[in-house]
């Protein structure tokens, strides 16, 4: 599963830079691309696999086998599981889009010092860096939901574990990274009310200007949104279902009659928005909104995190237990409700065990200095809404890399068992599909040794 997660990265990546790439050369006037393979419909071109070729080595990944095979198989996969999703109506919201692409930018950010930096490394700016990575970023979620509901009824028995390892030698067994379990607790830094009101006095000035004819809803949401998905489609977040949406959000556009009318300011776990409705179709709704988000003062963050380091201290006075001060204090429910222990959700379930990969930069950094016990000083971090909190964690255990075994690991080795079923699942699907679609590829690549079978037809 790993080896997909990072052929899916490297495709967000390389899907963005060809959109890059389709610019410049489109500037240019004089560039004249090929196609090279047609799956489907769908034509894949040299430009996508040399860019892809290009990312990929920029990122250290490299591809089973030889690389011009192994490029353009890749990106037929992608097709093959785009067109089945279409066909299977997988849907992925735009602000779940967006909230990915938002993390991916911080991820960027933070590895090339700021936001200035990473602008002038790709030499666009930070809107254009967003815009670009989104349609990527949609197909790259929509590849992965089809994927996922195609093994969701996969399923291993104990019984099938046990048969798994019960001759295979002990050095052949699994290795179990090292994991640990954290607990934090979090505390969202105060926005002025000054603040707040700018944001809602805004938002109401382009309602004013919409009513009264001076601009249209659609382009002031690209000139102001803050929400990159739906800015560039002029506000408009597509056909959406309630629960994919913000639960305060969703209840102001489910209630919206008028497509004329625009909606009261509407506050939601990402920041403050006005809504319009375009059309509402069964359990679905089309609306378009205007996100606009408070600025946090760099004052109110030094006073959170001088409140968590004056709880830390507490604590290591033994006035009262990490445990206690979560359940109370935290800003956060999910956490504040499991004494702030916090949780790995994934596509195999949920534990409170974590590989340092897995946490959140910011808290893997700080946990990785600490020993089992010892509660960290205050720091900053990014929530997944894309927020800025303040956080204290206690590393609350440390289990070292180790082999598998049945009797203590046995979570992780059913895990094995059942990631290969899923890709026997997944291997056999795709040669099906392979055999009912119409496939060309030009002779220089009929001489490739590809991973599944039935390319050349």
């Amino acid at each position: 599963m790993r080896r997909n997660i990072l052929l899916s990265l490297t495709w967000l990546m390389a899907a963005t830079a060809v959109a890059a790439t389709a610019d410049s050369t489109a500037q240019q006037g004089s560039v004249i691309d090929e196609v090279i393979w047609v799956v489907g419909d769908e034509p894949i071109l040299r430009s996508e696999v040399e860019v892809m070729r290009i990312q990929a080595a920029q990122e250290g990944h490299r591809f089973k086998g030889n690389p011009d095979c192994a490029i353009p198989e890749q990106l037929a996969l992608n097709k093959l599981f785009l067109h089945q999703a279409e066909i299977d109506s997988i849907d992925v919201s735009d602000s779940e889009v967006s909230r990915q692409v938002d993390m991916r930018i911080d991820y960027m950010v933070e590895q090339v010092g700021s936001k200035e930096k990473l602008e002038e490394y790709q030499k666009k700016s930070m809107a254009r860096i967003k815009e670009e990575m989104h349609d990527a970023m949609r197909d790259n979620l929509t590849i992965q939901r089809m994927r996922e509901h195609i093994v969701k009824d996969i399923k291993v028995t104990p019984a099938d574990v046990r048969r798994h390892f019960r001759d295979m030698p002990q050095d052949s067994l699994p290795y179990v990274p090292t994991s640990v379990e954290v607990e934090i607790i979090t505390h969202t830094p105060a926005i002025d009310q000054q603040e707040i009101n700018r944001v809602k006095e805004e938002l109401r000035s382009y309602t004013e200007r919409v009513n009264s004819g001076d601009a249209s809803f659609q382009t002031l949401a690209r000139l102001y949104s803050e929400d990159p998905g739906s800015a560039r489609y002029g506000g408009e977040i597509g056909f959406t279902g309630r629960t994919q949406l913000d639960p305060a959000f969703a209840t102001v556009a489910f209630n919206l009659t008028d497509p004329k009318k625009i909606s009261k300011v509407v506050e939601s776990e990402f920041g403050y928005h006005i809504i319009q409705l375009i059309e509402k179709r069964g359990d679905k709704i089309n609306v378009r909104h205007i996100l606009k988000k408070p600025e946090v003062s760099d004052s109110a963050v030094q006073v959170a995190i001088a409140r968590l380091d004056s709880i830390a201290d507490d604590i290591r006075r033994g006035k009262f237990s990490f445990e206690d001060a979560a359940a109370v204090l935290s800003d956060d429910k999910d956490t504040r409700n499991n004494h702030g222990l916090m949780a790995n959700t994934n596509e195999q379930g949920r534990t409170s065990r974590f590989r340092m990969q897995d946490l959140p930069a910011e808290v893997a950094r700080v946990v990785d200095t600490l020993r089992v016990g010892q509660v960290s000083a205050a720091f900053r971090m990014i929530s997944q809404q894309g927020k800025t909190q303040c956080a204290v964690v206690k590393l609350k255990s440390r289990t070292e890399g180790h082999r598998a075994t049945i009797a203590d690991d046995f979570q992780t080795l059913r895990e094995v068992v059942l990631n290969a079923r899923r890709e026997e699942k997944l291997h056999q699907w795709v040669v099906n599909k392979i055999r009912n679609t119409y496939v060309r590829v030009k002779p220089e690549y009929r001489d490739c040794q590809y991973e599944y079978e039935g390319w050349i037809k």
